[in-house]
């Protein structure tokens, strides 16, 4: 009975054993894993066979104890008087054991013949795997080459091992037809039938919130930058939350979808060194981390699903990244609708999703301070003609990247805000100011430098105020009959604005967010006129930048001289002393109400923002202009939808003309004038009150609009440049655009006049059209 129960255990364990084996792994799920499934197997049939050896050696031990029991020996004595029926259990047992032996036999043989069949499968599909050829397919004219590249460098990233590159020409082809999509499906892989994939969810109906609680848990925690930013937005949530209340009123329940929307703050990863949250508190320039807490803020409380991240690793967990340094693509689908970044978080989003990049580009919102000019995005157009810089040739839509201020209407204008008040406030102010109280724009010492001159002039008038950052020593080039702060709290800086008079510039830094605070404070902005104006051609701090700026930078801040002016904006020459001496006694005796653009104001962005959200598309593709070279005969123009003006001066959209009721901005906007040789269609545009239109372009990119506004054009040529389609008058010579991302409001060539798509705007938004909202 021992050695029975002994023989029994063993055998239980031996059949577990087995069991796990067989269910540790499935044959024939992979050709990548058939020589490790086959040893296992050829490990299993082994047990199988000492299983059926030991089950033999039991059945003759029982057998031995068959024999004992029908012996007489075995009944003498007082063992006699033992009940023979106490061993009909263990015969029963043998029967059992018999069985087990016989279906251990029979399961011996049919493994058997699995492992023959799949050793020679195995070496059929090793053949595969190393025979391999290159096929030749016109669908597919990049495979061979793309091959060629993965023999060289397969190794060069973990994502080809991961999925399941080994270096042999099949496991190439697999990856370039099934991960990729360079190369046709390989006929003896198993090509299973794509289950169709689900109906896209209902969309969700976003829905403005009254809370920004959850945003500052979103904004998350850990960096100076974060904690800056979390302030701003506290300190402004009563007015961002009235706000929102006014523009839900505004759009009468309108249907809006609920964006899923990714915002990468790449400047403040620590891969690309985040330079900006050490100096939060000494000084540093907090005008991109301004802009990013009220972008948070609107997209937030306009309804829309945010993730925000300031990692790498948030990022590549986000995008679903595989494992790597981010040569392989994505696998399954992006799921966010947009994505906000700046340059640092495009350049690493490139990096690490790979082929993706290209796929899904069309969704990223760039948050770019001075803007990207077109001339400088197109790689291709700015490697030829000696645009490229450090930032530019992305090759997006030029209106993905988003402006500080409206100076290039190229790009969509994003904007920050500046704390409005209201009335009551507004009149203490008034009541309360220091008429000969300045307060200088700077809060970094070396701009203070070589200011000693007009800084002389000034103090004969007016007492001067500094707020310049210093440890432990008073900073030397701060004179000593300047009032210094030190660096100041925001709250305590607007008390400072709130009694001065005059708010002063030196000449930088360029287009801050500080000259509309001062301004909305009730302050006169006094600036630098700059002889010539500043570009990426004369000054260093444009040099690398991608924009050359040619004639607008004619001040420290071109939109306060352009779009708010006097009496709240003041442009001198600051080296002509009696005119810099005029302007300060004349400011002393003005009177100004405190002043905020509406685009500035926390409904002006919200407005602003869900527009864009709702009405800009990247992602549907439209087709290039057709060159004459490439037009059918048969081929005939339809007719002009534009028409001319009725002092026949320009061109509008024709009332007979058919409109796309999507288009946006809406088409009956659009005004076409011509420039004179040295001016922009920018400034063009805003000679006729109006503002340049990008998108209207690709109506101009015709020859009959020549015709229309009696351009002569002995000759007619489709070009790459950024000044077209313009002409050439002491030539009659006529130019059309044949890159459609080259059409830019920017730039001018004395030799050209220039066709300007121009549109209305509403008051006070420059950047929406009266019906584009």
């Amino acid at each position: 009975i021992f050695v029975l129960g002994i023989g029994f255990f063993t055998l239980c364990f031996l059949m577990t054993s087995l069991g796990g084996q067989f269910s540790a792994k499935r044959l024939g799920d992979s050709p990548f894993t058939i020589r490790t499934e086959v040893m296992g197997a050829l490990e299993s049939r082994g047990v199988l066979r000492r299983m059926s050896d030991m089950l033999e050696m039991l059945m003759k031990r029982m057998d031995i104890l068959a024999k004992l029991e029908n012996s007489t020996d075995f009944h003498k004595g007082e063992e006699a008087r033992v009940p023979l029926d106490r061993f009909q259990p263990a015969a029963g047992l043998m029967e059992r054991i018999q069985a087990i032996a016989q279906n251990v036999s029979d399961i011996a043989i049919k493994v058997d013949q699995i492992l023959r069949n799949s050793l020679l499968n195995g070496k059929v599909m090793e053949g595969r795997r190393d025979q391999c050829e290159v096929p030749r397919d016109p669908k597919y004219p990049d495979c061979a080459g793309k091959v060629e590249w993965m023999r060289a460098r397969w190794t060069s990233d973990p994502c080809y091992a991961f999925f399941g590159v080994d270096g042999t020409e099949c496991s190439f082809l697999i990856y370039l037809s099934e991960v990729e999509w360079f190369c046709p499906p390989l006929p003896w892989r198993n090509q299973t039938a794509a289950a169709p994939s689900p109906p896209p969810l209902p969309r969700v109906q976003a829905a403005f919130r009254s809370d920004l609680a959850h945003l500052l848990e979103l904004i998350g925690t850990g960096k100076e930058s974060l904690s800056f930013m979390k302030k701003r937005i506290r300190h402004l949530g009563q007015q961002w939350l009235r706000a929102a209340r006014r523009l839900e009123q505004k759009l009468k329940g309108r249907q809006r979808d609920q964006k899923h929307i990714l915002i990468h703050i790449g400047f403040l990863t620590e891969e690309s060194g985040d330079v900006f949250s050490p100096r939060v508190l000494k000084g540093g320039p907090l005008g991109e981390m301004v802009q990013w807490a009220d972008i948070l803020a609107a997209l937030f409380l306009l309804g829309h699903s945010l993730r925000v991240t300031v990692s790498l690793k948030e990022l590549q967990s986000h995008l679903g990244v595989p494992p790597g340094r981010g040569n392989c693509p994505l696998t399954s689908p992006l799921p966010f609708d947009l994505i906000y970044t700046d340059y640092h978080g495009l350049q690493q989003m490139k990096q690490h999703m790979g082929l993706s990049f290209k796929k899904y580009r069309c969704r990223v919102r760039v948050i770019d301070t001075f803007g990207t000019e077109p001339a400088y995005n197109h790689e291709e157009y700015a490697t030829l003609r000696g645009y490229r810089t450090n930032w530019g040739y992305w090759n997006l839509q030029p209106t993905q990247f988003m402006t500080m201020f409206p100076h290039t209407p190229d790009n969509s204008f994003m904007g920050f805000v500046s704390e409005e008040l209201n009335q009551t406030e507004k009149q203490f102010i008034k009541s309360n100011k220091v008429s000969s109280m300045a307060v200088v724009y700077g809060k970094e010492a070396s701009i203070w430098k070589g200011k000693e001159k007009f800084l002389a002039i000034l103090n004969k008038y007016m007492e001067i105020h500094g707020t310049v950052y210093y440890e432990t020593q008073r900073p030397p080039e701060v004179p000593a009959f300047v009032k210094n702060h030190g660096l100041l709290p925001q709250h305590e800086f607007q008390q400072l604005l709130r009694k001065a008079k005059l708010f002063i510039g030196f000449g930088f830094p360029y287009e801050g967010p500080a000259p509309l605070e001062a301004i909305a404070n009730g302050c006169v902005f006094l600036q630098a006129r700059f002889n010539p104006p500043h570009s990426s051609l004369n000054h260093e701090f444009f040099r690398g930048k991608p924009t050359s700026r040619e004639a607008s930078v004619s001040s420290q801040h071109p939109y306060a001289e352009d779009f708010i002016g006097k009496p709240h904006v003041w442009t001198v020459d600051y080296n002509n002393s009696e005119e810099f001496e005029a302007a300060v006694k004349t400011i002393m005796r003005t009177q100004v109400d405190p002043y905020l653009p509406y685009e500035y104001t926390c409904e002006g962005m919200l407005e602003r923002i869900h527009a864009y959200i709702q009405h800009q598309d990247f992602c549907t593709t439209s087709s290039p202009p057709l060159s004459p070279k490439t037009k059918s005969p048969a081929m005939q123009s339809p007719p002009s939808p534009l028409a001319l003006s009725a002092n026949a001066t320009h061109l509008v959209w024709s009332p007979s003309a058919s409109r796309d009721p999507h288009a946006w901005p809406p088409v009956d906007s659009l005004q076409v004038w011509v420039s004179e040789p040295q001016h922009t269609c920018t400034q063009t545009c805003r000679q006729h009150g109006l503002v340049c239109e990008p998108t209207f372009f690709s109506f101009l990119n015709k020859e009959e609009v020549f015709l229309q506004l009696s351009i002569t054009c002995d000759s007619t040529e489709y070009e790459m440049n950024h000044l077209y389609p313009a002409v050439a008058e002491n030539v009659h010579e006529c130019y059309l655009q044949k890159e459609p991302l080259l059409f830019s409001c920017a730039g001018y060539n004395t030799k050209y006049r220039r066709l300007c798509p121009c549109r209305d705007y509403r008051q006070g938004q420059v950047a929406l059209c009266r019906d584009c909202l």
